[in-house]
């Protein structure tokens, strides 16, 4: 799930936009033309949205920053108008989150877990419609707008059970009468910073476990998804509002850059979650470790499907087709690489091209789109750049490569064949629907050419031998955090915890013990006898 901006070049972007206001489509449109209100999308009135909307809530709506107006990747018609925070928002929002935290943070954690309940049943009440935003705003088709509410409402489902469930063990001691236990408490504050390809699961799997964990947050989203953040938001706060909670322990601040410095750099963020490209997150992890902060990195993803000679094609072609294609390649868990067993490479290609040529390609709020845009016009320079790099170093396009004629930021799927496995743009992870088709001879090659690359979060291999498969999952397999077998590299779901290695950030986020990025650990040792008995035995007499 990356964030495609540089800190410095936004930071250098918004001060040239200065009292302009900032267009992610096109120059400031009149407010007869903005897609909010024309009757069409007179349902985005369901979410509170209008043509003017603040951009930061912290028990009260505000903004006081630039104003950003957001376009809908299929068309680059504006549908809104959002005023971010500037950093007297943001440290006021701060300043009303940690007291926020005073009253949240005592409150007991099933009772927290019946709120994050309620915010899942509020999210439900709303998925259709919220999902029909994130198609509109971000460019992903209906099924997963929706498909991405519906994570966020599953994973408040997970929380609400772990608000019975967290704790530490009690541990065995050697000195007589003494309990040794550990004990487990929030952090504080969260900070969370989300990318444009997924404005509301990313922001759902932080929010519902830090909160039962007893913290509270504040949140920052891709400017480009600006209104996606606005509208969860509200949701959120009318829950607190009717529980007679402080607003403040769901905090928002739309903004650039130098909100997501501030964040980064403010010793009262006690965790910031940051979602994002690895350069960015890099220069964020950078900042955070000079304060000795915690973070936790979600970062580049340069994924491989490997597929041995033994492999089900009937199962290889729609899992390598939509891990390649599913939301247009802008997914951080997207397949980028497929290595295939040289005696089969011919035979999957041309069956794969042929399923590329049946995707649909549409609006991406028709049910019958299985693809959609890119989210940016400059996503789809990237794209062409990259094609033309491809070609450069020996690939062959055999399907795609170019922009797709209609309005919108929209280019062809596009399949490559014929480079070696080290070549400069293999090894670069591209936020585009581009599959770079590799030949490879032997196991120990495929495994090496999987885990080559600087990223490590998803892999997956197809095969019907047992020995592989656990050789896959042992310490001589994949390097990454996400190990599949005969199933996608894309489409994990919320039980598991989800990041990964090397380059990607080694973060979790989700479920399994995920929950314990959001807390601090104490080690406890209780002596409830009346003798002082040292550990290892040590006599100071």
């Amino acid at each position: 799930m990356l964030l495609k901006l540089n800190l410095a070049a936004l930071s250098r972007h918004v001060s040239l936009r200065k009292r302009r206001g900032l267009q992610f489509c096109r120059p400031a449109a009149p407010m007869s033309t903005l897609l909010v209100n024309q009757p069409r999308y007179a349902w985005l009135k369901e979410l509170g949205l209008k043509e003017d909307n603040e951009g930061v809530y912290n028990g009260a709506w505000g903004g006081r920053g630039e104003v950003v107006t957001t376009c809908c990747p299929a068309n680059n018609e504006p549908i809104a108008r959002v005023r971010q925070a500037n950093l007297e928002d943001y440290e006021e929002t701060v300043m009303k989150a940690k007291e926020a935290w005073k009253v949240w943070a005592e409150v007991p954690a099933p009772k927290r877990g019946e709120i994050v309940r309620q915010i899942g049943d509020a999210l439900r009440q709303k998925i259709k419609v919220l999902g029909n935003l994130v198609s509109l705003e971000m460019g992903k088709i209906l099924v997963e707008g929706v498909g991405e509410v519906q994570e966020y409402v599953d994973i408040c489902d997970y929380a609400v059970g772990l608000s019975r469930m967290i704790g530490g063990p009690i541990l065995p001691s050697e000195r007589p009468g003494h309990a040794l236990i550990e004990q487990w408490n929030p952090v504080g504050l969260v900070g969370i910073i989300t990318a444009f390809n997924f404005p509301v699961a990313v922001y759902g799997w932080n929010n519902a476990i830090a909160m039962v964990c007893g913290n509270v947050c504040l949140w920052k989203g891709a400017p480009t998804t600006s209104l996606v953040s606005v509208a969860v938001t509200k949701i959120i706060a009318q829950v607190l509002e009717d529980n007679k909670l402080p607003g403040a322990i769901c905090s928002l601040t739309c903004g650039g850059a130098d909100i997501g410095k501030a964040m980064a750099k403010d010793g009262r963020v006690d965790l910031l979650s940051f979602t994002g490209s690895t350069n960015v997150g890099k220069q964020v992890a950078l900042m955070v470790q000079e304060r000795f902060g915690r973070s936790l990195l979600e970062l580049g993803g340069n994924n491989a499907i490997t597929v041995f000679e033994d492999a089900d094609l009937n199962l290889v072609i729609p899992s390598a087709l939509f891990a390649a294609v599913g939301t247009a390649g802008q997914r951080c868990t997207t397949a980028r690489r497929l290595l295939l067993h040289e005696s089969i490479h011919d035979e999957v290609v041309e069956k794969l091209t042929k399923a590329y040529a049946q995707v649909r390609i549409g609006d991406p709020w028709d049910a019958n789109t299985l693809y959609g845009p890119l989210h940016t016009k400059q996503a789809v320079k990237m794209f062409l750049n990259a094609v033309e790099l491809a070609k450069q170093q020996g690939g062959s396009v055999v399907y795609g490569g170019k922009i797709v004629e209609r309005p919108g930021n929209y280019v062809e799927p596009t399949i490559v064949i014929g480079l070696p496995h080290n070549a400069p743009i293999v090894q670069t992870e591209t936020f585009a629907p581009i599959l770079y088709v590799l030949k490879f001879k032997t196991e120990e090659e495929a495994f090496a050419w999987n885990n080559e690359v600087k990223q490590g979060l998803s892999s997956s291999i197809f095969t019907k031998d047992l020995g592989r498969i656990f050789r896959w999952l042992g310490p001589m397999g994949s390097d990454c955090g996400i190990v599949n077998v005969n199933i996608p590299t894309s489409g994990a779901e919320i039980g598991g915890a989800f990041g990964g290695e090397k380059h990607t950030g080694g973060g979790r986020e989700s479920g399994s013990d995920s929950w314990k990025q959001y807390m601090r650990r104490s080690t406890c040792t209780i002596n409830y006898s009346k003798d002082l008995p040292l550990a290892q035995g040590i006599k100071f007499q």
